[in-house]
């Protein structure tokens, strides 16, 4: 076997592997959140109300991640496009995927002052 060929599988497996945890974690496809929130998208902020309290982006709803399966309807409703915000982007990767799971057409924004 070539070592270029060699190579390449291990390139292969490596950006399985990544491509794996950027879509358990929300961040596959990457997309333009700020064009989504242009165009109509909700942007929601699953932290906790004492931390949206400190400081929030302009026109986000705080839903916090421990709640949103139970807003799922309400969620639903809105028929838009959802980008998530928390502090780091771990949460709403996490809420990105349970709203996918429902078939909402949910994004990653990361963390919240992305949109500050």
């Amino acid at each position: 076997m070539e070592y270029g060929c060699y190579e390449n599988d291990v390139k292969n497996k490596t950006l399985k592997k990544m491509n794996l945890i950027r879509k358990i974690f929300g961040l596959n496809p990457k997309v333009n959140c700020h064009e989504l929130i242009t165009n109509g998208a909700i942007l929601i902020d699953v932290r906790t109300p004492s931390e949206y309290a400190n400081g929030k982006p302009k026109n986000s709803q705080n839903i916090p991640l421990d709640k949103i399966e139970g807003k799922m309807e309400k969620i639903k409703n809105l028929n838009k496009p959802i980008v998530l915000c928390c502090q780091s982007g771990m949460r709403s990767g996490r809420a990105t995927t349970i709203l996918k799971r429902e078939g909402i057409d949910a994004h990653n924004g990361g963390g919240w002052h992305n949109f500050a």
